[in-house]
């Protein structure tokens, strides 16, 4: 019988123990073809008319890109009147907005994407 090298057996012990707790080990290129990136909740900016804006989220990006991205958004609708939509890119993102209205206000749920990075933003504006 022969034994191996002092050097590799360290190695082999992780091995058996992570084998024995039931850890799989996983090559890079089978992890998947995106990184998870967390999700950070981002000071709310004022909102330039008349509402506010409720919550502001960012993926992959900065706080102060979302930000920027979210008040571009507005600027963008408000080129359109008050109860304007934005139907063009923002700032290179790509922006889709989900809204309930009534005849007095507008609230709704913006998502901006770009590549990998997110910007959610909501908001409620008085019309």
């Amino acid at each position: 019988m022969t034994t191996r090298p002092a050097r590799h057996r360290p190695a082999v012990l992780l091995l058996a123990l992570a084998a024995a707790a039931g850890c799989t080990a996983v090559p890079a290129q089978a992890a998947g073809p995106r990184a998870v990136v967390a999700t950070h909740s981002c000071h709310v900016p004022s909102y330039p008319g008349q509402g506010y804006f409720t919550s502001l989220r960012v993926s992959g990006t900065s706080c102060r890109v979302g930000t920027k991205v979210t008040l571009d958004y507005y600027k963008c609708r408000i080129r359109h009147g008050r109860a304007g939509t934005c139907h063009s890119r923002v700032d290179g993102y790509s922006c889709r907005e989900r809204r309930n209205s009534i005849p007095t206000e507008i609230e709704a749920r913006v998502t901006c994407t770009r590549g990998h990075a997110t910007v959610i933003h909501t908001y409620q504006q008085n019309l």
